[in-house]
């Protein structure tokens, strides 16, 4: 049986009792660790909750921009799961926040359901790292009839400032280095102030900032970041 379990993002707990259960069967666990990391974020997600040594499999992923070296590290890790199932063994995958949202989760069930057209699998949803954001800071990601996107961060702050006027709430993922200009567009604009930001929630270094505008973006860069855009201030909807 293989299983695609989303842990995280942030405090331990925040993994559905079901993923939690089909965790504790399995006979092997991989965990993904970004190339120079020296741990694994998504074990750190799973903090009190015991995986043996002899069960783990923690391996480095490759987070490389050339597409054709992604494909073939895909395909390699599938093909190392596809023995151990094939051994007869149950695995558990994990990934950070929801398996289906923005994850490479999908890659590797994809090339596994190729290498294994009668795979035994089950995916489980997780907490994608916006609900989550939303959540720690107390910030609705959509009241009433409010349209809300949700999108990898674009190359261009003309791009990006499109997608906000046309839309009443904006969740901006993988910015990665792109936010310094993507806080001066904020500002330009005069919205940076209702909206919010969010960086390894639950974990080491972890940043929640409810007003943007106060942002340093040298400070604030890194993995694991999260913007939450609100193109005007929040709606009073009670008396």
């Amino acid at each position: 049986m293989f299983w695609g379990i989303g842990v995280g993002p942030g405090p331990a707990g925040y993994i559905p009792l079901a993923a939690l259960d089909a965790l504790r069967q399995a006979d092997l666990v991989f965990a993904p660790r970004a190339r120079g990391a020296e741990t694994s974020v998504a074990l750190q997600c799973l903090a009190g909750i015991e995986i043996t040594a002899q069960r783990l499999r923690e391996i480095e992923f490759n987070m490389d921009p050339d597409r054709t070296v992604l494909r073939e590290h895909y395909a390699a890790l599938a093909e190392t799961i596809a023995v151990e199932l094939r051994a007869g063994r149950s695995v558990a995958y994990l990934t950070i926040g929801d398996t289906l949202t923005y994850s490479t989760y999908g890659y590797i069930l994809a090339a596994l359901r190729e290498l294994l057209p009668a795979l035994r699998e089950r995916t489980f949803p997780g907490i994608t790292s916006y609900t989550a954001a939303a959540a720690a800071m107390g910030w609705p990601l959509g009241e009433g009839k409010e349209r809300t996107l949700i999108l990898p961060c674009p190359e261009d702050a003309a791009a990006l400032r499109r997608d906000i006027e046309s839309h009443d709430i904006v969740v901006l993922m993988k910015i990665g280095a792109r936010l310094p200009w993507v806080l001066d567009l904020l500002r330009e604009m005069g919205i940076a102030g209702h909206c919010a930001f969010a960086r390894r929630i639950g974990l080491p270094e972890e940043m929640l900032a409810a007003d943007a505008g106060s942002l340093n973006a040298t400070e604030a860069m890194g993995y694991l970041a999260t913007l939450l855009i609100r193109k005007t201030p929040r709606e009073k909807r009670h008396i």
